[in-house]
């Protein structure tokens, strides 16, 4: 044992050769730091320009910042909503310009500002920007596959090839479809009398619409459609519904960042996981019914044509080069029902409440209605054409809320120039449609809402190759037509049907919207009148 005297002398040896230590990893760290750094400086330089990242977190804190410090480096003086990032990137557009960097760690995210720069991009470059980019919590619910989010490639353009033709075979934009929606608004008619009753009360139009919605879907994919009462419908749309908001507004989101986190046994990540199983469990059973019932002479709906073609590659000893399987139809359905439902849904919801905040508006396009279809019958896709007005104020309110404003992202499948920039191979592109929309320098007055800037002097439709509410390039929305013939044929039935007002006295919600995977309106309340004529 060492006495007082030898403790001592060690702790001296101790000491030196400690602090040598220290010093030479505060060296060493200090100068890998300013190398990376310069080689940071170095990468960075021909990226596109933007706010400093902060360390570790890139850009994410600027969301944060108070809105009065981004009004002065904007010069704006109109106050917005700090939950919307879709109008704090179009703000950051006026500082840093068309096209700029944001950074979420490391990884560089390209905004792009307005119509040119988007389609320069989308359209000229698809090549280029036409992949997905690898984001964790998608990644491990979609295992990549399906529409949306799998990457571009030879596997997805068969899937995208197939999927569509199949659901134009089904009626997709077609008047074949028309009696499944004409149904569904039988439905939404009599809820809302049902809700609203003989007095007008306030009710919220949300939990109709969605279930209306998503039958129309059911009608393509299952062949079927669902009573709004069944139980097992009704889950599945809530377990939608709530997958969603834990994905978006909950810690959940962390697992963008620490993909471990998925797996933990606690709070919102084994809720999102137990929703997963859930949705599994119920899309999978629905097509293990489709198996069972094939017939190849009559096929029903979308799953029947998918098991079909499935088998006719096997048939044909082409399974190893075929990128169909039971597997991959699980994941399409899931597509075509959170796409198909989401977007179209509030879409519809934000005109209800467009109508009962502009009653002039309202008027003029039940007026129209009225004159060009009468009190006898409803509106359907043959009387489009004679109904611009309807038709503009639909564009108009696509226009205004873009409900998918900042597109579904995208990512640099190679290191490529562009705007005499160097984009890296895996930078995210972001197209920011919102900005496209509100861009006063192609629009007149881009923040009213004024459904005529869609009609010529002769009140005719005029198209605008800036309105791109659905997107552009080789992933523009494969449901486009789809959502069109819902929303003429929904929007101008209730139109013709109801008056649409906000209870008396009560404020209107926010008009900023919730932002999430669509930009959905706040939640509201109306009161509905039945039109004396419809």
């Amino acid at each position: 044992m060492l006495g007082e005297e030898g403790l001592s002398r060690r702790r001296s040896w101790l000491i030196p050769d400690l602090s040598l230590s220290l010093l030479a990893a505060t060296v060493f760290l200090v100068v890998y730091f300013v190398l990376h750094k310069l080689r940071d400086n170095r990468d960075l330089s021909s990226l596109p320009p933007g706010p400093k990242p902060w360390p570790l977190v890139g850009n994410f804190g600027f969301f944060l910042i108070p809105d009065f410090i981004l009004r002065r480096r904007t010069s704006e003086a109109k106050p917005r909503a700090l939950s919307s990032p879709h109008v704090l990137l179009t703000d950051l557009s006026r500082v840093y310009g068309n096209i700029y960097s944001i950074f979420a760690g490391n990884q560089p995210i390209i905004v792009l500002t307005g119509y040119e720069m988007v389609r320069d991009a989308l359209v000229n470059h698809a090549d280029v920007f036409s992949d997905r980019p690898d984001v964790p919590l998608i990644t491990i619910i979609t295992k990549q596959k399906g529409i949306v989010f799998a990457p571009y490639g030879p596997v997805w353009r068969q899937q995208r090839k197939f999927s569509h033709s199949t659901l134009r075979r089904f009626g997709l934009g077609k008047l074949s479809l028309e009696p499944s929606v004409l149904e569904e608004l039988v439905f939404i008619k009599s809820e809302f009398l049902r809700l609203g009753g003989d007095g007008g009360e306030p009710f919220n139009p949300a939990p109709v619409v969605s279930n209306a919605v998503s039958n129309v879907i059911c009608s393509l994919s299952f062949g079927r459609r669902f009573h709004h009462q069944d139980q097992e419908f009704r889950t599945l749309l809530g377990l939608m519904s709530r997958g969603l908001e834990i994905s978006v507004n909950s810690s959940a989101f962390l697992i963008n960042i620490c993909p471990w986190l998925y797996h933990l046994p606690l709070g919102c990540f084994r809720e999102l996981r137990k929703v997963e199983r859930d949705i599994t469990a119920f899309l999978k059973d629905i097509i293990a019914q489709h198996r069972a019932g094939l017939d190849s002479t009559a096929p029903r709906d979308f799953i029947d044509m998918y098991l079909l073609e499935l088998d006719q590659h096997g048939q044909e000893g082409g399974a190893g080069d075929s990128s169909f399987s039971e597997d991959y139809l699980f994941y399409i359905i899931g597509d075509l029902f959170i796409a198909g439902t989401d977007t179209t849904t509030n879409t519809l919801l934000w005109s209800l409440l467009y109508m009962a905040l502009h009653p002039q508006v309202q008027e003029k396009v039940q007026a129209e209605i009225a004159s060009v279809v009468g009190p006898d019958r409803v509106p359907s896709l043959t009387d489009k054409a004679d109904l611009p007005f309807t038709e503009a104020t639909i564009m108009e309110v696509q226009r205004m809320t873009v409900v998918v404003p900042l597109s579904i992202p995208h990512m640099a499948s190679e290191t490529t120039t562009f705007q005499g920039y160097t984009i890296p191979k895996g930078a995210v592109i972001v197209p920011n449609l919102w900005s496209v929309h509100r861009d006063a320098s192609v629009w007149e007055n881009p923040d009213d809402f004024n459904p005529s800037r869609f009609l010529d002097e002769n009140g005719c439709i005029v198209k605008k190759e800036f309105f791109i509410p659905f997107g552009i390039g080789r992933r523009v929305c494969m449901g486009e037509q789809l959502a069109k013939m819902e929303l003429f044929l929904m929007f101008s039935n209730l139109c013709q049907a109801f008056t649409f007002r906000l209870p008396q006295g009560a404020p209107p919600p926010p008009m900023h919207g919730r932002f999430g995977l669509t930009l959905a309106p706040c939640p509201f309340v109306v009161r509905v009148t039945p039109c004396t004529s419809a």
